[in-house]
């Protein structure tokens, strides 16, 4: 194995699939089955999902910038619960651990007790992205994966690679194979956002950017095959 811990991050709109909104069974368990193969092989997983495919955070209108990073991190706790049914259906054992309190739904987060469920085995899903509003949940995975002492985040998406720009729009964009986090700022990629970047930069944690529909894509990129892009 390439990684001994990882920290896996979910974009709710991955979770959603071809649905767009909510949650998509097919998929979810989908992604379980990936997440149980990687851990049945050693691998210390720990995940932070989005919540893009209920609510975003960053948004207009009446609601306050605020408000509206809280209702996000409410629908991330709902992908959590959701990821971790699919999970404990297959004989995975998971565990969410929110950032806000939610007691009747899931735990507390600390930093000591989900140390020792990823050494107990147990997949660790971090829910409620920081619990403070004005970070992205691409921060939260940032700041996650030090916490964790993870080797690299594996940053799931509907896109195979990080490319210069839409390949979906631009036919002429250019598809890395490797960049440093210097290579998004100056490039101005839309990988991550500059903080969570910086915090991966300061905290030595590689990054890898693969597809989530990738067939056993978790397991190829933990054996080390290159089917995404990778930063560091």
């Amino acid at each position: 194995m390439k990684y001994k811990r990882v920290l896996i991050k979910l974009s709710g709109e991955a979770l959603a699939g071809e649905d767009k909104f909510g949650v998509n069974p097919d998929v979810t368990l989908k992604t379980a089955k990936q997440i149980k193969e990687i851990r049945a092989n050693g691998v210390d997983v720990a995940i932070v999902v989005g919540g893009g495919n209920f609510f975003r955070g960053r948004t207009g209108g009446s609601i306050d910038r605020a408000t509206a990073d809280y209702m996000g991190m409410l629908a991330t706790v709902m992908n959590a619960l959701a990821l971790q049914d699919s999970l404990l259906s297959i004989g995975c054992e998971a565990k969410v651990m929110t950032a806000i309190e939610i007691r009747d739904m899931a735990e507390g987060y600390s930093r000591r007790k989900a140390l020792d469920y990823l050494k107990e085995g147990k997949v660790v899903i971090f829910g409620g992205g920081t619990g403070s509003p004005f970070f992205s949940t691409d921060t939260t995975a940032a700041l996650r994966a030090a916490e964790m002492d993870a080797e690299v985040i594996l940053m799931a998406k509907a896109i195979d690679a990080v490319y210069s720009a839409d390949p979906k729009l631009d036919p002429s964009a250019v598809r890395y194979e490797h960049l440093t986090y210097m290579d998004i700022v100056e490039k101005d990629l839309k990988v991550m956002d500059l903080t969570a970047a910086t915090l991966c930069k300061d905290n030595s944690i590689k990054l890898y950017v693969f597809a989530l529909a990738e067939e056993g894509g978790l397991m190829k990129v933990i054996n080390g095959e290159n089917i995404g892009t990778l930063v560091e």
